[in-house]
């Protein structure tokens, strides 16, 4: 694996190194030893896999509250995703800030996202199906969230919205969240 830092501090995204010959390839997409080295968490605690549709839905922007943070490794195995994460981390030099990244069956890129971060993303093709190592088991009481059209969080999503489910349209804009409204 590949390890691609960005401009805030935790995030990678993971490229595979392919082993291929005749038969096709073969590659890693986890190694606990290997997130170790790169200081990132290795635990994984739960897989989610989700399916969208149609192009142009949303979902989240979702994260954990303490103490059930939870890191998250997420692949497009089929179709395509613009995925975006924003740093929540309160004391971060980048809070607020955002990544994103394109994730697509063809590309095989995975993005590492570290705890407190709201973690989102767009199907850019119908039937785009995405898989997520979590670090931390669903906790329904720590669950959070943004909403994706928030103006504090300046994202911009490639299309038309088609999608958003009632929870993620729900999720309160950043300055409530934060009770600063």
């Amino acid at each position: 694996m590949k390890f691609i830092r960005t401009h805030i501090e935790g995030v990678a995204i993971i490229e595979l190194e392919l082993r291929s010959d005749e038969r096709g390839f073969f590659a890693r997409t986890f190694c606990q030893d290997e997130f170790t080295a790169e200081g990132l968490q290795p635990l994984v605690a739960q897989c989610n896999i989700s399916l969208n549709y149609l192009a142009g839905t949303i979902r989240g922007m979702h994260y954990q509250r303490p103490p059930h943070t939870e890191a998250k490794l997420v692949r497009c195995i089929s179709g395509a995703i613009i995925d975006q994460i924003v740093d929540l981390r309160p004391d971060s030099p980048t809070y607020l800030e955002h990544v994103s990244v394109s994730l697509t069956a063809d590309n095989r890129r995975s993005l590492y996202v570290p705890p407190m971060f709201a973690h989102g993303y767009q199907a850019l093709t119908d039937q785009a199906e995405v898989l997520y190592q979590v670090s931390e088991k669903y906790s329904p009481g720590s669950e959070q969230g943004l909403r994706h059209d928030d103006p504090a969080l300046g994202l911009e999503w490639p299309l038309p919205v088609t999608a958003v489910s009632d929870k993620d349209r729900s999720w309160p804009l950043l300055d409530v969240a934060e009770g600063r409204a």
